[in-house]
């Protein structure tokens, strides 16, 4: 939620960011918000001097009827002024709803170094890591070839859920497991504390971490209650601390989550449609930071080392770009991808998001901290460590063998009792 000071007092500084955005509608917006937020004050008080009104006219009634005067005419006024007040404050009311409305609406203030770009293909390359190896032979579709090696089975899941869900069997479900063992365990021996969080979040909680907007057509809402299923971590870990004054000596504050995923959209385009690459539901494990204003940067950088480290040890090529202003979204300030390789597909594609989002979330949850007497915004910062799915669409291509073989990568065999490859029975 944007700053209601900000737009006050320099709504400049939102408007020029918002140039960057090309977004006409936005700065025709703040200027709306301001508005209204003038009219608020003045109603504020005007319902001030009615009140104080009302304390006048009752002593002065209280008075004319001790000395037996007629006091007729000052108690009309007296019995109009709570219906003034009344209807002034629905003015109010309205108005306030309004202006939090647009402060929602509003997108966060972008770092200085956010590239400028129209869309996604604007973003801009950081670093490539990683050899892509070149195959001497045609790779299968990894969910070809899941099914070929029997540990995974769409037409079925198709057939009892839908499509974009599935079965993952044997070998296929013990590196799904590995992932998620192998990247808590690296997660909290870098001091991130694990939690499992809650899998559904009441309305209030969820638009406190997202614009719900735009979000809850990829959200799943369970029916005649208050309630979304999770499609990440982040969100009910962002939610954990709502409302509250955290103490300055507690900050930072690391978690690593781990839950299923759910959403709505699934993949209906690229090389192969058939798989685990966008489905209904995946396993995620994220990470999540609670900081000081001064050091969210360097937390942002702390963020994508991470996952890097992980993709390092999974010997799968990635690069990390910086995400432009054309495709940056509301909530972050500045936010990295780290793209992993597919060679089915020939190209990177997202497998973390790493944001830094400001004082923004932690406004909309209203979550602060005590630097002395005064009470401050907290920083919050994610970043996917990994999404298993994507993850597993990786390991299938890139460490596909001529065989129809997959080998399992290193680091992920203590997980898998010691298996070195997948292979069919």
């Amino acid at each position: 939620m944007q700053d209601i000071k900000l737009i006050r007092e320099n709504p400049e500084i939102l408007k020029k960011d918002l140039e960057k955005r090309k977004d006409k509608e936005k700065i025709k917006l703040v200027d709306t918000v301001r508005k209204k937020d003038e009219e608020y004050r003045k109603l504020l008080q005007e319902t001030e001097k009615l009140r104080h009104r009302r304390n006048e006219v009752s002593k002065d009634i209280s008075k004319l009827k001790k000395e037996g005067k007629d006091a007729s005419k000052i108690m009309k006024e007296a019995k109009e002024i709570p219906e003034k007040i009344k209807e002034i404050e629905e003015k109010q009311n309205k108005l306030k709803s309004e202006i939090f409305s647009g402060l929602m609406r509003l997108p966060n203030i972008m770092h200085e170094s956010v590239p400028y770009g129209k869309d996604d293909s604007e973003n801009v390359e950081e670093r490539k890591v990683g050899k892509i190896e070149k195959k001497d032979f045609e790779l299968i579709s990894h969910g070809e070839l899941a099914e070929n090696l029997g540990v995974a089975d769409f037409k079925k899941a198709a057939e009892v859920s839908g499509a974009g869900f599935y079965y993952m069997i044997g070998d296929l479900a013990m590196l799904n497991q590995a992932l998620v063992n192998y990247a808590v365990d690296f997660m909290t021996k870098k001091g991130y504390n694990f939690i499992i969080p809650p899998l559904m979040l009441k309305k209030e909680a969820y638009e406190g971490c997202v614009d719900l907007s735009d979000f809850e057509n990829v959200m799943y809402k369970i029916e005649d209650d208050d309630l979304y299923m999770i499609a990440t971590a982040e969100h009910p870990l962002a939610a954990l601390h709502m409302g509250e004054v955290i103490d300055e000596k507690d900050l930072p504050i690391k978690y690593v989550g781990y839950s299923p995923c759910f959403r709505k959209e699934i993949g209906s385009h690229g090389v192969d449609t058939k798989g685990l690459f966008r489905v209904h539901q995946f396993w995620k494990i994220e990470q999540f930071i609670y900081c000081k204003p001064e050091d969210s940067w360097k937390f942002h950088e702390e963020l994508i080392k991470n996952s890097e480290e992980m993709f390092k040890g999974l010997e799968l090529p990635y690069r990390v770009v910086n995400i432009c202003t054309g495709d940056l979204g509301i909530i972050a300030a500045k936010k990295f991808d780290l793209e992993v390789w597919m060679p089915r597909q020939g190209e990177y594609k997202e497998a973390c998001s790493c944001s830094n989002c400001t004082d923004y979330q932690a406004r909309r949850l209203n979550i602060k901290f005590n630097e002395g007497k005064e009470k401050k915004l907290v920083h919050t910062l994610n970043n996917t460590a990994i999404a298993t799915s994507r993850a597993l669409v990786a390991i299938l291509e890139n460490f596909q063998q001529k065989d129809g073989s997959v080998k399992i990568p290193k680091v992920l065999q203590p997980y898998m009792a010691g298996k070195k490859v997948i292979k069919s029975k």
